[in-house]
């Protein structure tokens, strides 16, 4: 009799240490069931879907990696995939040609002091596909990068993609704000190649 219960003690202490313990899943305040280990390397930094015209895109963001996932177009709504410079700051949909389809324009800064800001841009082709915006540069022009030293942002405005930033009074360690702001002003135009912006207007105050 004591070899049985002993074997049956024994039996239930193997099964014991054996047993996979149980983990109770975290519950958020609406009751539904999260998980509880999270990939932190495959959560975007920055998401954001916008539309217009019946058009839209999925813009995901992680690391200096970039996706924008069109949705709508007839022919062409392939992922699009690039590299991209700094943070990403925001991402705006206009339609600046006027022809009913959209173009988008996501928004970087650079990392380091000085918050160089950068434009990409797409366009919609006739509802079909999607293709690059070509957007000048400010500092490959002498006469509008003159006391440029970054801190600048873009904006669509009024049908128009609007570029403002400080004026410094010179380069280097001992440039200072002036008090006055340059404000580009691109409209966009049919290129050889693509769709390219193109200054239109140029103001101080």
């Amino acid at each position: 009799m004591k070899k049985v219960i002993l074997t049956i003690l024994c039996g239930c202490l193997f099964y014991n240490c054996n047993k996979k313990p149980e983990v109770t899943p975290k519950i958020n305040n609406s009751d539904t069931i999260v998980s509880t280990e999270i990939k932190t390397d495959t959560v975007p930094a920055f998401t954001k879907e916008l539309s217009l015209n019946k058009i839209s895109f999925k813009i995901a963001v992680t690391g200096n990696q970039m996706t924008i996932t069109p949705i709508g177009l007839s022919i062409d709504n392939s992922p699009i995939v690039q590299k991209i410079d700094g943070k990403i700051t925001n991402a705006e949909i206009g339609d600046l040609n006027s022809d009913t389809f959209p173009e988008l324009f996501v928004y970087t800064i650079s990392d380091d002091s000085n918050k160089y800001a950068k434009a990409y841009g797409f366009s919609v082709n006739n509802g079909k596909s999607v293709s690059d915006i070509s957007i000048p540069n400010v500092t490959d022009d002498p006469k509008l990068s003159k006391g440029y030293s970054g801190h600048d942002d873009f904006a669509i405005v009024e049908g128009i993609l609007a570029q403002r930033f400080p004026i410094y009074t010179e380069e280097g360690a001992t440039s200072k704000p002036t008090g006055k702001t340059r404000q580009i002003q691109y409209k966009l135009r049919n290129g050889e190649a693509s769709r390219i912006l193109i200054i239109d207007q140029t103001i101080e105050f």
